[in-house]
């Protein structure tokens, strides 16, 4: 079982209606997991910015941050709490028309990009990033959408 809940910061209006969000994330979860616990939190500019000064030290908004919630490890329970996705629709947005893409699909490719950081992916060396783009790649195709790395 899937809990997604979904926060909205900023306008709903700027953002696919939250059935969307859940399916999309639904998807990419389902690669990896029969259960989890997301929250999607849409926010504006100023708080994006704020979240990726402080934990990323760079003083602008970016699309998509991912904070994954870690269980204290004297715990011994399976976590079902994967963590949050924090996702600015303006920049979001923004990106889409510039990239020339559907605001579904690059909403869809943010969500899903955000899903598989919870789940322990990165990007950050060659390797691991073909890895994780491979698997991004073949949940858009599930859900309807193009290769988001194609040019």
């Amino acid at each position: 079982m899937y809990r997604i809940a979904i926060q909205f910061i900023a306008e709903k209006t700027l953002a696919p209606k939250p059935v969307f969000l859940r399916k999309w994330a639904k998807q990419a979860l389902s690669k990896k997991r029969e259960s989890g616990e997301i929250t999607i939190r849409v926010v504006d500019e100023n708080e994006m910015t704020t979240l990726n000064h402080k934990y990323r030290h760079k003083s602008y908004p970016t699309n998509v941050l991912s904070f994954p919630f870690e269980m204290p490890k004297e715990i011994d329970f399976e976590n079902i709490f994967l963590g949050d996705i924090v996702i600015c629709a303006t920049v979001v947005n923004r990106e889409a028309e510039e990239q020339h893409k559907s605001q579904d699909a690059h909403w869809a490719h943010m969500i899903v990009h955000g899903v598989f950081h919870l789940l322990g992916y990165d990007h950050e060396e060659e390797k691991e990033a073909t890895l994780m783009e491979s698997l991004e790649i073949e949940v858009m195709q599930t859900l309807g959408f193009h290769n988001p790395y194609a040019s």
